[in-house]
């Protein structure tokens, strides 16, 4: 495996890292000097901006097996470039998407089932608000005992918590809307820890939910919305190469 690397973002520069480590052969691109001396010592780079015949051109100037776009979200030509280059020039191109996370203070995770891998890492009680039918991710031995998921107050809504294997005196089958003191004394009740949810915006009571998650000093968890942008997580990244390098 030979790896082009569009990089100069924090991930592409820990991707890079980590390529090192598993002696994967790379070649880093970066658009400025500065963002050359940022890379791991020992890492093959090249500087400068390209367009996108001149990353065609490189991409064929080498027996490359992948190209990796790790540029900066918000760099829509320039990802627009690289996938247009690597589709001429026969190469499958991997795109690292960057999970935000930071200005709302709180986690946000792809979809569930990333959602449920992060509850696996956070400690104490989940409050589940992503509705029934979003419950099998979490349904995971050592995670559905700590969870209590709140849907609403319907026989098939409480059956499926049920054959989950959700304990039934943590099942909150209850109607919203929810105001934040609703959302708060449930919190301090049942002892949580964690709240996840989805982004369902003003309608669906997310704004309620995120003050009371942060009047008590709980975690937020959001489940985002489907984006129209696919990748994968540096994580799953990481994992993919190991996989196709067998």
């Amino acid at each position: 495996m030979n790896l082009l690397l569009f990089g100069g973002t924090g991930e592409g520069r820990e991707l890079a890292e980590w390529l090192g480590a598993e002696h994967i052969s790379c070649l880093v691109c970066v658009a400025t000097e500065y963002g050359e001396t940022l890379l791991p010592d020992g890492v093959k780079t090249h500087a400068g901006r390209m367009n996108q015949e001149q990353m065609e051109a490189l991409m064929v100037s080498r027996p490359f097996t992948h190209v990796v776009d790790a540029t900066h979200p918000y760099a829509v030509a320039v990802s627009g470039n690289i996938k247009r280059a690597a589709e001429a020039a026969g190469l499958p191109c991997l795109r690292l998407v960057r999970q935000s996370d930071g200005e709302d203070l709180c986690h946000k995770a792809g979809n569930m089932h990333t959602a449920a891998d992060m509850l696996e890492q956070l400690p104490g009680n989940v409050l589940l608000t992503t509705g029934s039918k979003e419950l099998d991710a979490f349904a995971r031995p050592g995670l559905v005992e700590r969870c209590y998921p709140r849907v609403l107050p319907m026989l098939d809504s409480l059956e499926r918590c049920l054959k989950l294997g959700f304990p039934p005196k943590q099942i909150i089958c209850m109607q919203g809307p929810f105001s934040r003191e609703l959302n708060m004394a449930l919190m301090k009740q049942y002892h949580i820890k964690t709240l996840v949810t989805k982004d369902t915006g003003g309608y669906g009571g997310f704004r309620e939910k995120a003050e009371a998650a942060r009047a008590v000093g709980c975690t937020l968890l959001v489940v985002e919305r489907p984006r129209q942008e696919q990748g994968f997580s540096l994580e799953e990244l990481k994992e993919h190469l190991k996989e196709v390098g067998k």
